[in-house]
């Protein structure tokens, strides 16, 4: 388990040094950055650093204060959000991965099986909940407005009576044990080791799922720091492609050259 700490301000950073804010508690994550900070060891001189967070709300907080460099967690509604809510100039500059959310249940082994009146754990943050509640929709158990973030008042149908319970995206894994079903962000479900062939629903990708995709990001002021180009170059490799491959499997997709259709 990492920290978390505004102490160490990245103006002060050596120019072969770069700080990376990630999230806590994805051995294949950090297997995929091991590989990253090889190549960006071998190839441009420059040592990666690691602060580890345990919830959303914390790595774009350490990014503005400059306890560190660059993150990489976050998928584009997700930054638009928070630049909104805090004023702040958080910018995409890399794309990494793709991780399609799905469905999980300990009580049945097809979405179509739910019982009427099931409950569904979803996200509690405004981004991942819109995304949940469109993947619950998309497995054709609700149906929704045309609300840019749907919310529980978006419904406007639910023929099955489904109950909604929203909690904190960490905590979806283990809401399992107490009701029907969970919609799990893909580093929570690896985290918790859950058997992605035994989701019983996969968000599908198409031409609009770009906004999904989750990228590095920097301050608007730094994004031409020659580190963080570095940085985007060690991670948008065929090795990053293969790591990636190697140790998620389906769960993670290499985004940089993705063609969505």
């Amino acid at each position: 388990m990492g920290y978390f700490s505004f102490g160490n301000h990245s103006k002060n950073a050596s120019k072969d040094t770069i700080t990376v804010g990630l999230m806590s508690g994805s051995k294949p994550d950090q297997q995929i950055w091991d590989t990253v900070a090889k190549t960006a060891k071998d190839k441009y001189g420059l040592t990666i650093k690691y602060k580890y967070f345990s919830d959303y709300s914390q790595p774009n907080a350490a990014l503005t204060s400059k306890s560190i460099d660059v993150n990489a967690f976050q998928n584009y509604p997700f930054m638009d959000i928070w630049n909104k809510a805090h004023d702040s100039h958080i910018v995409a500059v890399g794309d990494t991965i793709i991780e399609p959310m799905r469905i999980y249940s300990y009580k049945v082994n097809n979405v179509k099986n739910l019982p009427e009146g099931a409950t569904i754990a979803v996200p509690n943050d405004a981004n991942n909940e819109s995304r949940a509640l469109h993947v619950i929709q998309s497995a054709g158990l609700i149906k929704l407005n045309n609300d840019k973030l749907a919310n529980l008042k978006s419904i406007t149908n639910n023929p099955e009576n489904i109950k909604i319970k929203e909690v904190d995206a960490s905590q979806t894994t283990r809401s399992l044990n107490d009701i029907d079903a969970a919609v799990v962000n893909g580093n929570f479900a690896q985290s918790a080791n859950l058997n992605i062939k035994k989701a019983i629903y996969t968000e599908q990708f198409n031409k609009n799922s770009h906004k999904w995709i989750n990228f590095i990001a920097a301050n608007k002021a730094d994004k031409n720091d020659p580190r963080i180009k570095k940085l985007v170059k060690a991670y948008q490799t065929k090795a990053t492609a293969k790591e990636i491959k190697k140790v998620s499997g389906i769960n993670q997709l290499p985004a940089w050259n993705l063609n969505l259709k």
